[in-house]
């Protein structure tokens, strides 16, 4: 008898799995809508060249703190990369903005949310197209996802943190790249998206505490690329030296609760030792258009900064539209993730970004 009973219950999950895949399919087709761009128009994400980052603020209601003088006061002018938000700046947990509370809303909607995901890539045949058009389309599928920064840090344990209900910048970058890179395989397994998220956060795929995250993009850059996921290719279309040593992190140290451990202390001190090598270059701001014929769409920005210390303040990706321009598809802080219209325009709107580093993604 329990045999029996048993066996219903697997008959009827089967049965429940069955329509909520169908489910999936019909909102993955009705969610997907390719915009005209030719015509002039555009999604209510896509930015107009004059309405770009400076009437951005995420901090009009919270006081600073004091922060070292070149540290530009502007939040919304930088990302959550680990060596830019100091906790103490961040909205506390549902602090004017209540979708914080409910992020992680159960496996079911995350699932939902990939399998719409997965359905739109089927239909649409991605697995066809070049690695770059993947990312893209991708991209166009999470335009208008709220931006919530601090997602990685929210736990004193070090552990893979994925969702699809919200982004920072790098988070963005890392689930795009992570499904495009499944789909041009035709993998639509989701622990196998969750693995190569892991694969391309941690140094060398492996989670081993705070300091196995690669929480400088430059080092995110040199580690992905030594397991031939990406290629910096800034140096090859005519980037010129950063010059900059990182150790924001270590210097700031109280910014990174994590920090006051002093076995992660001593951790991060050793990698920004051991990243001294790097020559990293930059493509500047006033440059940026004329390498637009070099750059392919999903190719990975991240935006160089002057501040002591530091490499990157914010990531995203080449959009290229259907017109040859290059805009800037990321998860802003002004809230969502949504399409700057021109990437130089945007990068030169912004204080503290003084030019872009390209890497180019592969399976």
């Amino acid at each position: 008898m329990d045999f029996n009973f048993q066996k219903n219950c697997l008959y009827l999950l089967s049965i429940l799995s069955l329509i909520l895949m169908v489910l999936a399919g019909i909102q993955a087709t009705a969610y997907y809508q390719e915009p005209d761009l030719s015509q002039g128009q555009t999604k209510k994400a896509i930015d107009n060249p004059e309405e770009l980052i400076p009437e951005e603020n995420l901090l009009t209601d919270r006081p600073l703190p004091e922060l070292p003088q070149q540290l530009p006061q502007n939040q919304d002018k930088f990302d959550s990369l680990s060596p830019v938000v100091p906790p103490e700046i961040l909205p506390s947990p549902g602090e004017n903005r209540p979708q914080a509370l409910s992020i992680y809303q159960g496996l079911d909607s995350e699932m939902m949310r990939f399998n719409q995901v997965m359905q739109y890539a089927i239909d649409a045949k991605l697995s066809d197209r070049p690695l770059g058009e993947i990312i893209q389309a991708i991209g166009e599928q999470f335009l208008g996802t709220p931006y919530m920064a601090g997602l990685l840090d929210k736990s004193p344990e070090e552990n893979l943190v994925v969702t699809l209900q919200g982004f920072d910048c790098v988070l963005f970058v890392e689930t795009v790249l992570a499904i495009a890179r499944g789909i041009a395989q035709q993998d639509y397994n989701y622990q196998n998206f969750r693995d190569r998220v892991q694969e391309q956060r941690y140094r060398g795929g492996k989670i081993d505490g705070y300091c196995s995250r690669l929480h400088y993009f430059s080092d995110w850059i040199y580690d992905n690329q030594n397991r031939r996921l990406v290629e910096n290719i800034t140096q090859n279309i005519g980037g010129i030296p950063l010059g900059a040593t990182l150790n924001f992190m270590t210097q700031h140290r109280q910014y990174y609760p994590q920090l006051a451990n002093e076995s992660n202390y001593q951790c991060i001190l050793n990698q920004e030792a051991r990243l001294a090598h790097l020559n990293i270059r930059y493509i500047p701001q006033d440059k940026i258009a004329t390498i637009y014929p070099y750059l392919q769409p999903g190719d990975i920005i991240a935006t160089a900064t002057d501040i002591p210390g530091l490499d990157v303040t914010h990531t995203g990706l080449v959009y290229r539209f259907p017109d040859g321009g290059i805009g800037f598809i990321h998860a802003s802080p002004s809230g969502e993730v949504k399409i700057s219209r021109d990437l130089q325009s945007y990068i030169q709107a912004v204080d503290g970004q003084i030019g872009i580093i390209v890497a180019r993604p592969y399976y």
